[in-house]
């Protein structure tokens, strides 16, 4: 990364605040000295419309990335920023972009890259929430939605198009009329993740067929050797605006882990989820099927949970999404296709039931809560097979985790309910299974119909009654209530009721 052609702008570590900075030679932006006289993006040179609509959305003062980021970028530099996720760096790209169209304004003028569908629409939503009052037009162009209308939208010219590079590439090669060869800006958020999904074919494709003559945005939180490849390619004399030179976890993220026996997995989960209830958990695990299976195993115990990965349909994806931001959902499972950049400002707590295999998803995961200088927590279940996986996220991080107080005896308690959960969980991935076998015609849903256990399970009706009565006690005056840790939970949705 050493590159003599990049400046490097007040980049600080954490642990050496006091320490010397570098400066640029065109920006006078430096961390710490001018963070008392910096208080507002008025002063970073926003202009006064994108300021009146940052006071709207509740942005007071800029955060150090944008205060880094801003400046450079407006004087028509290409970027690189790093900084740890929940920072602001979409508001750090957004803001130069949207200044840049006031003082030109045409269509087709940049174009955003993500490597995931949710995070597209969510900077889809953050443009249309910023350029609100100057009638900024976005698309969203990701796969698993109707490639026709998708193009209609196109062919409309919208100011910014956020796209996956999978499915942009296919507009490129056979949507007619549409080109990127008027292209002003190109960003690509998350960039090391961009690349570490293999896209970097389509990347190459993309980079042939816009203008050598454009501005250049690479956002991460965490920086490798591809991205400092495709920097070298893609970049001109960049300046490269870092927060953070190590990696790191946020100060207000309380982080722990629990060392558990692999079988004991699901007990300790609802162990924990009843322990921490009342707040909202993100869980993720590590494969589609895992996480499909969790949920199903949370709802059969009353906890409303709702599962988020890549074998849902695009629709279903955004739903399970939208019901958890809008806390009609406690609990989402998810796969890593929810690690990178989703802002959900009221996840309270992180579990890792799986272990992530690359240790810097570690630190996207756990950016899931304490984002935007909320406090948060994380608990990471460690098994006998994952020891050497967590001695790496340690050292990555550099920081020996806490563990998590836990009641054995408690967690225990819950075996023989959590094995019958887990037993109709199987039966019901049993059933979806065969149901995606069979030709199209009746379609299952993935998501919410996952309601205790379906009427008929091998050969025979099962009685709903008594898998009603285990989960609730009888009171005298013939009123039902749930038992111990559903009452606890407060859960109104069990079973049937989600």
């Amino acid at each position: 990364m050493a590159d003599d052609s990049k400046k490097i702008v007040g980049i600080k570590t954490d642990d050496a605040k006091d320490g010397d900075s570098s400066n640029d030679d065109n920006s006078n932006v430096n961390i710490a000295e001018n963070d008392e006289q910096l208080k507002t993006f008025k002063d970073l040179g926003v202009t006064e419309v994108l300021c009146e609509a940052c006071e709207q959305l509740g942005w007071k003062t800029p955060t150090k990335i944008q205060v880094e980021a801003i400046p450079v970028a407006l004087q028509g530099k290409d970027v690189i920023g790093l900084a740890e996720t929940g920072s602001g760096k979409t508001g750090a790209f957004a803001l130069p972009i949207l200044q840049s169209l006031l003082a030109s304004a045409q269509r087709l003028h940049t174009l955003i890259l993500t490597p995931t569908r949710e995070l597209a629409f969510q900077i889809a939503e953050q443009f249309e929430a910023l350029g609100s009052s100057i009638g900024v037009k976005t698309a969203v162009i990701v796969g698993g939605i109707d490639m026709m209308s998708q193009s209609l939208v196109l062919a409309k010219k919208p100011h910014i198009v956020i796209a996956t590079p999978g499915r942009l590439i296919d507009h490129l090669e056979n949507t007619k009329g549409f080109s990127l060869r008027a292209l002003k800006f190109l960003v690509m958020d998350e960039a090391d993740r961009i690349l570490n999904m293999d896209f970097e074919t389509e990347v190459d494709k993309i980079l042939k067929v816009i203008p050598r003559d454009r501005r250049t945005f690479l956002f991460s939180a965490t920086m490798t050797k591809k991205v400092a490849k495709l920097q070298r390619a893609a970049l001109k004399d960049p300046v490269k605006c870092a927060v953070n030179t190590k990696y790191s976890t946020v100060e207000k993220l309380q982080q722990y882990y629990v060392f558990i026996p692999s079988k004991y997995k699901d007990c300790y989960l609802v162990s924990i989820i009843n322990e921490l209830a009342g707040n909202s958990f993100m869980i993720f695990c590590s494969t589609c099927n895992n996480a499909q299976r969790v949920a199903l195993l949370l709802r059969n115990l009353g906890i409303t949970a709702i599962p988020l990965h890549g074998q849902m349909s695009q629709n279903k994806r955004l739903g399970s999404l939208n019901k958890f931001k809008s806390k009609s959902r406690s609990v989402l499972l998810a796969t890593d296709v929810a690690s990178r950049g989703l802002d959900i400002p009221h996840v309270d707590c992180v579990i890792n039931y799986d272990i992530p295999t690359h240790s810097k998803d570690y630190i996207h995961r756990v950016g899931r809560t304490a984002r935007a200088g909320r406090s948060g927590k994380s608990i990471t279940f460690v098994t006998q097979y994952d020891v050497e996986l967590f001695q790496r996220i340690e050292t990555l991080i550099g920081k020996k985790l806490p563990a998590f107080p836990t009641q054995e005896e408690e967690v225990m308690m819950l075996v023989e309910r959590v094995s019958e959960a887990q037993r109709f969980a199987r039966i019901e991935m049993k059933e979806q299974g065969e149901k995606r076998k069979r030709p199209r015609g009746e379609e299952g849903d993935d998501t919410e119909q996952s309601s205790g256990v379906r009427k008929k399970v091998r050969g025979g009706d099962i009685n709903r009654e008594k898998i009603d009565n285990d989960l609730y006690f009888q009171e005298d005056n013939g009123t039902k209530k749930p038992h111990h840790f559903g009452h606890k939970m407060g859960v109104s949705h069990i079973m049937h009721d989600i």
